[in-house]
């Protein structure tokens, strides 16, 4: 089998992650995170739609990682985001990780918004 290496470009992969922690193109950080197109940056969990909302014409996608697993986030939230013409796609923060690399690696336009494991 061939297998070919992944290339980011100038996008940050996250590396991993454990208990209240995220590696993102190799800088841990501690807490909720958003990975956008501008960069890193601490999300203040439901409540914080202006942090993912600055980034709508930025991204096609957004994936919402919520914790160890699966939940629903707040309607106020899904509806402020798909209204901004983001599509939100939720599932827990292991999966939300894995999946928003495998898009980035293939350059789509994706974000992803996590709370900690």
């Amino acid at each position: 089998m061939r297998l070919n290496e992944v290339t980011f470009t100038d996008a940050r992969p996250i590396d991993g992650y454990g208990p209240g922690f995220f590696r993102v193109g190799g800088e841990v950080v501690t807490g909720a995170v958003a990975v956008l197109p501008d960069g890193i940056k601490a999300w203040g969990g439901y409540e914080d739609a202006g942090t993912l909302l600055a980034a709508a014409a930025q991204i096609d996608v957004l994936f919402v990682g919520t914790g160890a697993e699966i939940a629903h986030i707040p309607a106020d939230l899904r509806h402020a985001l798909e209204a901004a013409g983001i599509g939100v796609e939720v599932m827990a923060s292991p999966p939300a990780c894995r999946t928003y690399n495998v898009l980035l690696s293939e350059g789509r336009r994706v974000g992803v918004a996590l709370l900690p494991v």
